[in-house]
């Protein structure tokens, strides 16, 4: 039978969604190994971030950082985590992929109050604020639209990657796909497409969400401002 064929039999399946360790229960596993790692990236990047940013240093650190993380390949870290205290299981799933999520969480966070106007940081200093007031009720307010960019940017990295949970017994929807391999591909070739289906459409939800999420949190002035530099861009390459 044609393995897309087969996908569909068995994403038609009721048993296949609603069983013990079906399809509804992995998704459950899979968004909340997303979410712990998204969230202990988050505590990890964001007050770096903001704190080298209005700082006015540490651009290179944040570059090395980036750079450094993202060299890493998340299975490697996914094979030696568990050969420590954290062991086999959903500990060392949410400390890689939280490791996966720091480049995007750590530069948007420095980019977004970098990018805050020097005179507005002026203003307030002039109003009496100090550095932390400054931080906290200018620079961060205005650095939200790009928090949320890396957060959504990091959100879909990190629910596509969790699929490789499955090889150190972290479950999610990686496991529909290895016990699809366990089977020959004549029988589960559909089920390891339909895992990845799964996968995908996840991971593309999760990216519809955010971008959502990341308009409302972004004042209609930037939006236009970043659609102007946008096309700005196009004509350059197109040289109109």
């Amino acid at each position: 039978m044609n393995p897309v064929r087969q996908a569909l039999l068995w994403l038609n399946d009721p048993l296949n969604w609603t069983n013990p360790g079906g399809i509804l229960d992995r998704i459950g596993e899979h968004v909340s190994i997303s979410a712990a790692a998204v969230l202990l990236g988050c505590l990890v990047a964001w007050p770096l971030g903001l704190w080298l940013g209005h700082a006015g240093r540490g651009g290179g650190l944040v570059v090395l950082v980036s750079n450094l993380t993202l060299a890493v390949p998340t299975l490697a870290l996914l094979t030696i985590l568990p050969l420590t205290f954290l062991g086999f299981g959903r500990p060392a799933v949410v400390v890689a992929l939280a490791v996966f999520a720091v480049p995007p969480l750590l530069a948007n966070a420095y980019t977004g109050v970098r990018q805050v106007d020097p005179e507005i940081r002026d203003a307030a200093r002039g109003m009496g604020m100090t550095g932390t007031q400054v931080l906290r009720r200018v620079e961060l307010p205005l650095a939200v639209p790009y928090l949320a960019a890396g957060f959504r940017t990091a959100a879909v990295q990190v629910v596509a990657t969790a699929a490789l949970a499955t090889f150190v017994n972290g479950g999610g929807l990686g496991e529909i796909i290895r016990l699809g391999f366990g089977l020959s591909i004549a029988v589960g070739g559909g089920q390891i497409l339909a895992g990845g289906l799964l996968v995908a459409g996840l991971a593309l939800s999760v990216e519809l969400l955010f971008a959502f999420v990341e308009r409302l949190v972004t004042p209609r002035q930037l939006r236009r401002a970043r659609r102007g530099a946008g096309r700005r861009a196009v004509d350059a390459i197109t040289g109109s």
